[in-house]
């Protein structure tokens, strides 16, 4: 499917779920009027249904359409199709390998917590980072959130690898990220008003076009699989020579700096 084509299903998908949306807001006020409790609970209690049901299919119309599109890989990658997103130093001594899904409550976290140590380590030379993003927690409880911000993560890549990390600290900062089951990753201007807080992003109209317009959409799939096809399970998993990097007294990702530190100290050093 061509750029233009793909781009064009997104919008045609979001239009049709709005009318639908729509529609059924009308229906809703309608019976309300109405005035009869039993019918109005009744009649809204199948239209939620029926929102869902609508909002499902195209969602998954359009990344099935999405999956299908050409695959084009923001700058700064490497790798076949350029899925390796490596952060830091690339002479670096060692490389780590960190899996996160944009909708994780533990990355967020992590990221939160733990995440200054880890860009640390990458400012001093001692490693650095490939990252992979995960979206299965869009496949577990619904919605597109993931998705979303994956293509998004590649629109801000594709400025800069400063961008791309400062743009994922923003997104999972506790201002930015959601709790588990919503989903305002979903939409395209929740996620350029979380770019609006990194300066290199702030009113980049670059960056903004590329997240409306799916630019890096297929690129996010592609990423994605990594993770599933590799068997990593849960995230946040950082890990290093294929082992999990853990707080030995938790048996856990590393929760704060000091334990993080300690753990890819003797990680690297074993």
């Amino acid at each position: 499917m061509s750029k233009r084509n793909s781009q064009e299903a997104k919008r045609v998908a979001r239009e049709r779920l709005r009318a639908e949306r729509e529609k059924e807001a009308k229906k809703a006020k309608m019976r309300r009027q109405l005035g009869v409790a039993g019918a109005v609970v009744a009649a809204l209690a199948v239209m939620g249904g029926i929102g869902f049901a609508v909002t499902k299919m195209l969602e998954d119309e359009y990344w099935d359409a999405a999956a299908k599109q050409d695959l084009v890989a923001p700058a700064n990658t490497s790798g076949k199709d350029g899925l390796t997103v490596l952060l830091g130093d690339k002479d670096a001594p060692k490389t780590l390998e960190l899996y996160e899904d944009p909708r994780c409550p533990g990355c967020a976290g992590f990221e939160q917590n733990a995440g200054a140590e880890l860009k640390k380590g990458m400012d001093e030379g001692k490693y650095n980072v490939e990252f992979y993003g995960a979206n299965f927690l869009d496949r577990n409880i619904g919605g597109e959130g993931s998705k979303n911000a994956m293509s998004a993560l590649g629109a801000a890549l594709n400025v800069s690898p400063d961008a791309f990390m400062a743009f994922k600290a923003a997104m999972y900062s506790d201002e930015f990220h959601p709790d588990e089951g919503g989903d305002p990753f979903a939409k395209d201007d929740y996620l350029i008003k979380i770019g609006d807080s990194v300066p290199e992003l702030k009113g980049n109209k670059q960056f903004a076009k590329d997240v409306r317009e799916g630019t890096f959409d297929r690129w996010g799939l592609e990423q994605a699989k990594i993770f599933d096809e590799r068997n990593i399970g849960t995230t946040p998993t950082l890990r290093y020579d294929g082992k999990p990097i853990i707080d030995e007294s938790t048996q856990s990702i590393p929760s704060n700096p000091e334990a993080l530190k300690t753990a890819i100290d003797k990680a690297i050093k074993d």
